[in-house]
Formats: C-alpha cells, sequence, structure tokens
C-alpha cells in the first residue's frame, strides 16, 4: 500500500478536494501537508488550521500535517520547493498528488527540466531588462526555448511544475501523480468542481462542500482580512525603515516603494494598488505584507523550519506517524506540543497569536495555540 502527499490549503476543502482523496484512496494512503492559519496568497486561511484538518480526516485524508508558516507564506516556487522537501525527508511517502489543468505529466516534467537549465535564467533574464513582469517573462522565455508556454498560464499547472522542478532539484524519491482538475480555478461554481476563492465570498457552502466537512465548519468561526485591517494596520504604521529592508520579495527597491505607500495610504487595499504594477504582482505585495504583520524577515523564510507539527489523523495515519518517526529527518510534534527549539517556537506562537485578531466575531485570544489537541479519528 503506498502513501501519497497532497501538499494543500483546504482553505476551504470542498468536493473538489474530495474528489481528489478518493483517487488518491484507490492507490493507496493519503497524507496531507497543509498550510496552518496562513495560507500562500498571502491572507489569513478563512478557518482555523484545527478545523481544516479535522475536515479533512473526516474526508478522507489519513494524516495532516502542518506545512511551517514560512514554508506556506514563500513564492509558488518556494511553497512547492519546501513542502517536497518535508514530504521528502518523512521517509514514508511514495507520490505526490496534485491537481493540474492539463493532466499532462510528460509536458510537466518537461518544462520543469527546461526551467533548471542555464539557457533559460538567460533567456528570463533577457525578458525581466525588458521591463516584463516574471510570470510573462517565464512564459516567453519558455517558448523562446521551444517548451509549452501555456502550462504557466493556468495556475494548477503553474505549481505543478514547480512541484515536478522541486522533485528533480532535490533529487526526491516522490512520484509526481499529476491529476487532472475541472472547472476554473476562480470562478467555478460547480458543485462537483468548486473554486474555493469564489466560495471565500460566499455565505453558503452547502452542495459546494462534503457533508462531513459541513458538519465540522458549522459552528467554527471565520476568519478574513476585514476582520483584522486594523490589527495589520498598526503593525505597519509603526515600522521602521530596517524592519521594510528586511522584508521577503523586496529586491529592486520594492521594499521601499511599500514602505511610502504604508505611510500615505488610508487602507490595506489603497497600499497594493499604490504599489502594484505590472511587474510585481498582488500575491507578492500581499505575501510582503503578511511578513510585515508577523514579524518575519528574509532571512527567517528562507530558513528551514526544524520541526513538523502533527494536526488530525485516524488510525491508519497513526501508523503512518508511527513508520515515520522511526525514519524521518525531521522531529514531528504534536499540535499544542512545546516546540523543541525556542526560536522558531516563538515566530509560532506570534503567528497564531496574531491570527486571533482576524477573527471575524468574538476575538479569538493570545495563548490558543498551547490549547490545541491533535485531533485523533479512530475510524479508518
Amino acid at each position: 500500500m503506498k502513501n501519497i502527499g497532497v501538499i494543500c490549503e483546504y482553505n476551504p476543502f470542498h468536493n473538489g478536494h474530495a474528489k481528489q482523496l478518493s483517487a488518491i484512496k484507490q492507490k493507496g494512503n493519503a497524507v496531507c501537508l497543509m498550510s496552518g492559519n496562513y495560507v500562500q496568497r498571502g491572507e489569513p486561511a478563512v478557518l482555523d488550521k484545527m478545523v481544516r484538518a479535522k475536515a479533512a480526516v473526516m474526508c478522507g485524508a489519513d494524516l495532516v500535517l502542518e506545512l511551517p508558516v514560512t514554508y506556506a507564506l514563500r513564492s509558488a516556487e518556494g511553497f512547492a520547493s519546501g513542502g517536497v522537501e518535508v514530504l521528502s525527508k518523512l521517509g514514508v511517502i511514495d507520490g505526490l498528488c496534485f491537481g493540474s489543468e492539463s493532466g499532462a505529466l510528460d509536458d510537466i516534467m518537461s518544462t520543469a527540466k527546461l526551467l533548471l537549465t542555464e539557457k533559460f535564467a538567460q533567456k528570463l533574464r533577457s525578458k525581466l531588462a525588458s521591463g516584463v513582469s516574471f510570470p510573462s517573462a517565464r512564459q516567453n522565455a519558455i517558448e523562446a526555448l521551444g517548451g509549452n508556454g501555456e502550462l504557466l498560464e493556468n495556475p494548477n499547472d503553474i505549481l505543478a511544475v514547480e512541484y515536478c522542478k522541486a522533485i528533480v532539484r532535490q533529487n526526491s524519491p516522490l512520484q509526481p501523480m499529476p491529476l487532472q482538475r475541472q472547472g476554473s480555478y476562480h470562478e467555478s461554481m460547480e458543485r462537483e468542481n468548486p473554486s474555493a476563492s469564489m466560495l471565500r465570498k460566499m455565505d453558503d457552502w452547502s452542495g459546494f462542500v462534503p457533508q462531513e466537512a459541513m458538519e465540522v465548519y458549522a459552528s467554527a468561526p471565520i476568519y478574513s482580512v476585514s476582520a483584522g485591517e486594523r490589527a495589520w494596520l498598526a503593525r505597519l504604521r509603526a515600522m521602521q525603515e530596517a524592519e521594510f529592508e528586511r522584508l521577503p520579495f523586496g529586491s529592486e527597491g520594492l521594499w521601499r516603494k511599500l514602505m511610502h505607500a504604508c505611510r500615505e495610504e488610508n487602507t490595506l487595499e489603497e497600499i497594493i494598488t499604490a504599489a502594484k504594477s505590472k511587474r510585481y504582482t498582488r500575491s507578492r505585495l500581499m505575501r510582503m505584507l503578511l511578513c510585515a504583520y508577523l514579524g518575519i524577515s528574509e532571512k527567517m523564510l528562507q530558513e528551514n523550519a526544524p520541526y513538523i507539527r502533527v494536526l488530525a489523523m485516524n488510525e491508519t495515519g497513526r501508523e503512518i506517524l508511527h513508520n515515520a518517526r522511526r525514519g524521518s529527518d525531521l522531529p514531528l510534534i504534536h499540535a499544542g506540543e512545546a516546540a523543541p527549539e525556542p526560536v522558531y517556537g516563538e515566530l509560532e506562537r506570534r503567528a497564531s497569536d496574531l491570527y486571533g485578531l482576524f477573527c471575524s466575531g468574538e476575538i479569538r485570544p493570545p495563548a490558543s495555540q498551547t490549547k490545541d489537541r491533535m485531533i485523533r479519528l479512530m475510524h479508518p
């Protein structure tokens, strides 16, 4: 029986995710490495990580581990690389399943390998020098070398390429397993293949989310940028110039442009509008702003996480975890357990406490992370 990994966010878990887990369970066990309380788009997760982890196990996951916050807030390349690194180091994961608009593994893998060549690096530098955005420069560079640039137009294919690139670069034993995604990533309202971004704009997820997940979500508080915007702005307005300079993603003077926007504009949206350009995407700016809020510097973002937290599991997951602990290069600790490395533990504490300020209802109290307990469901 194979153990198959999924690098995910489940923000929220919906019917499309359930289909993926169902496909995995036909081949083996599902091990999910899930973003915690903050997601790669540079926002707080709509639901607390423990709620999302429980829903995942209720809907077919065997083991849910937390993708460290410093991996979750990296670029698509860093997000994929960090996830592949963690799953590979567990020593018990055979494959990596991911969504893809094309579902064409050969094209995905050939594009990934092309991205790792010096010829591509030279072409990319040339395209960037012309002033186009990074996504456009990368696609143009791939096409100039005879590659399939269309693969870099769709969000799931882009991430699929990054997963395969990480597998190749790390010489990972993970077998890539693309699963063709149906429906639009951003706009699909199909009940079987909904868009998570559309769901986050809706009040009622009935029919788009499996019943087991709906039962978990029913009494769970919702988190949003708008609920915590004033707290976020307070942090940005209090920052010194040196703190802006240390932010991730701030090269080419972007940190200074963002600093001026934070000191001149009233809202987060106005800050982003003032700093955004064809070259600097909204998602990059959001990650910068969230790192500023959490106190994460470029140096901190690039350091390897010293441990991985276990959020939820069933009986099958307990056996996988037992085997991983015997051969893993990473310490695995339970949710709520004291961190074995105090510096990273302090970052986790701060991130958890500040997440509580995004709660749309009653503000979540500090020290909530120490009260979390790993979720164990007894049915397989």
